[in-house]
């Protein structure tokens, strides 16, 4: 009997233990693999969710940007370096697509392809067929401030939505002379001009003739360069179809060209000048251009190539009755893949790149920035060169940036009439009223 009770206890015991054993293993599994009703198969979870949990882990993501011209860009490594500084387990890839074929190649690399994750996008009629061909991600819910860019996210805004981040962003101001407005014994220009006003001092300080003749203003051959001053009331843009509201900009241009206050069109087209020479050379005391010129005109200044040693920059010319610092602008930028699986990572490399942090790093570059923040005027206007006067920092600074070309699917085809049309009215070949009659008939034709 207590051979038999001794043996009950001792397989008790050792059941005992077998189910302990059993217990410890199964909190050991449950502890490192959540229950399956906690979690979801790995090929529906969220690529964002990835992206977090690859982060979070520390494990290295990698982003490849699409770019053109490497070698030719100084802000590009600045803020790979600088972003990577702060998210180390993330490494940025750059793709160089190459300039002169741009967007054709990107959109060839991103059709069915997952490969690319961030992508600049080069210009207006770019961004809309990337748009129209779902190939960037909807950004409008990315918490970001659009309040920052001065109006140009609302103009790449389609149906309530944007798709990309500008992050550079270069407007239109008004070079001078200091010298010849010295010699000439006329007023600089300032910061808040008109039309009119810009036209009357342009005619004040036009002296000279031959060789050694200084006009008061310049024009350069593109299109945007006279015929955009017409945009500037935000009542009309040059993809509505009807041109009609642009007579007056090309009667004063015209007037100016045919009374010597600036140079020939045709002459300038015909002989191919640059427009940088003629100021470097300081043939005019004006002269409308963007902002990319100004890193430009310092080296050269520098170098000994431009002689136009004194000089600086204001407003750009605003129509009656609109506010100061009321330009014309071209932005890049930047975008997400909607292909990429790394949604997550390449939004936040893009936020960076367009956001604050990235625009003061371009403009320590000498590039302007899409941000034009208080500290990032100021650094663009420490550049070794940059004129001193307060006017000129002050111009740095816009009111209202409309885009040379806005937002349309057909702006490629658009921009090809009304260039086509401005040949001929600044040559003389057609009759102002005939180039705006071509510029309604056949863009018209284009809207359908």
């Amino acid at each position: 009997m207590k051979k038999m009770l001794k043996r009950t206890l001792s397989l008790m015991l050792a059941l005992l233990m077998v189910a302990g054993l059993a217990a410890c293993g199964n909190n050991a599994e449950q502890t490192s693999n959540p229950p399956a009703a906690n979690s979801q198969p790995a090929e529906n979870n969220n690529n964002n969710n990835n992206n977090d949990n690859q982060q979070s882990a520390g494990e290295e993501v990698t982003l490849k940007w699409a770019v053109w011209d490497i070698n030719l860009t100084t802000y590009y490594q600045p803020l790979i370096d600088a972003y990577v500084a702060d998210h180390p387990n993330v490494k940025i890839e750059m793709v160089d697509l190459g300039s002169s074929d741009y967007q054709n190649a990107l959109i060839t690399q991103l059709t069915g392809n997952a490969d690319l994750d961030v992508v600049c996008v080069k210009d207006i009629p770019g961004y809309a067929n990337l748009v129209k061909g779902g190939y960037l991600s909807d950004l409008s819910g990315a918490g970001i401030d659009s309040s920052l860019y001065g109006g140009t996210i609302e103009q790449i805004t389609v149906d309530g939505k944007f798709y990309a981040l500008p992050f550079r962003s270069d407007h239109w101001v008004v070079y001078y002379n200091k010298a010849l407005f010295d010699a000439a014994g006329v007023d600089y220009p300032t910061n808040d001009m008109t039309i009119a006003e810009y036209d009357a001092l342009a005619r004040q300080v036009t002296s000279g003739t031959g060789a050694g003749k200084v006009y008061g203003s310049h024009f350069h051959t593109w299109r945007s360069a006279p015929s955009l001053f017409a945009v500037l009331d935000g009542q009309h843009t040059v993809v509505d179809g009807s041109y009609d509201f642009m007579k007056s900009t090309y009667e004063w241009v015209l007037a100016e060209q045919n009374d010597g206050i600036c140079q020939d069109y045709g002459t300038l087209k015909a002989t191919q000048t640059h427009y940088s020479g003629v100021f470097f050379n300081q043939q005019c005391a004006m002269m409308n251009m963007g902002s990319w010129f100004i890193p430009t005109q310092i080296e050269k200044v520098k170098s000994g190539e431009s002689l136009a040693t004194n000089w600086g920059i204001v407003k750009y010319p605003h129509p009656e009755g609109v506010a100061a610092g009321t330009t014309l602008g071209t932005i890049t930028s930047v975008a997400v893949n909607a292909a990429s699986a790394k949604q997550d990572a390449a939004l936040d490399f893009v936020k960076f790149v367009g956001g604050e942090q990235g625009a003061e790093i371009i403009a320590k570059t000498g590039t302007f920035p899409a941000i034009k923040s208080d500290a990032v005027l100021d650094e663009l206007a420490k550049m070794d060169g940059f004129p001193t006067d307060e006017a000129s920092k002050e111009a740095l600074s816009t009111t209202q940036v409309y885009l040379e070309m806005p937002m349309h699917d057909k702006a490629a085809d658009i921009e090809g009439v009304l260039n086509e049309a401005h040949d001929g009215i600044m040559t003389g070949a057609m009759t102002i009223d005939e180039g705006i009659q071509k510029m309604n008939n056949e863009v018209s034709a284009l809207l359908g």
